[in-house]
């Protein structure tokens, strides 16, 4: 858990609304929010929101709004849910990236990438190469406060024209603080995407 206890909170559709400090003591109910940023009205729009929180020890929950109070929110909690919602978590995010060949690679060097979507449990990119399913290799992941360099295994390949291939990809072997970072960057795209779209 963060020190400060913060959350994304998303909709039953899994679209981030804003985040949220806890102001209670964890397991507390109610619990209460407060809303960070000012989207405390977004926040209010819906009856049933997720809380994600940054640390992979926390399981995402369902809780019911309650009512409001300025810029907190009481919340109910209805359900814990599975730690595979998080991974699945996606957030389409362009950025230009490096593909660098693993010791046991058919390739060596590095090889271009763009990506498609990032989640906390891998990510979507296009590619003139061709990579292998099940083929692992390092990628460079740049939205987060500092690029992290992560391993990556091809979990389905899609070709396209002019010798392009889409690759869907899960991350491994990472370690806590690597996933606490794609984490709050999914988390932070997440955000900045809904405000775009506002």
């Amino acid at each position: 858990m963060t020190s400060n206890r913060t959350y994304l909170i998303l909709d039953t559709q899994n679209h981030a609304l804003a985040n949220g400090e806890l102001a209670t003591a964890p397991g507390a109910s109610p619990m209460r929010l407060n809303i960070q940023n000012h989207k405390v009205d977004d926040v209010m729009e819906h009856e049933v929101v997720t809380l994600f929180s940054a640390s992979s020890e926390e399981l995402p929950i369902q809780c019911r709004i309650l009512r409001q109070r300025g810029d907190a929110v009481l919340l109910e909690k209805i359900a814990t849910l599975d730690p595979e919602v998080r991974r699945n978590l996606r957030v389409p995010v362009k950025f230009s990236t490096f593909l660098y060949a693993l010791p046991e690679s058919g390739w060596t060097g590095r090889r271009e990438a763009q990506s498609i979507d990032l989640s906390c449990g891998g990510i979507a990119f296009y590619a003139d190469c061709q990579m292998e399913l099940h083929e692992q290799a390092e990628i460079v992941i740049v939205p987060t406060e500092e690029p992290v360099i992560l391993q990556c295994e091809i979990l389905r390949r899609q070709e396209l024209q002019n010798g392009r291939f889409m690759y869907a990809t899960k991350f491994v072997n990472m370690c806590e603080d690597e996933e606490v970072v794609v984490r709050e960057a999914v988390f932070s795209l997440q955000l900045q995407s809904r405000a775009a779209q506002n």
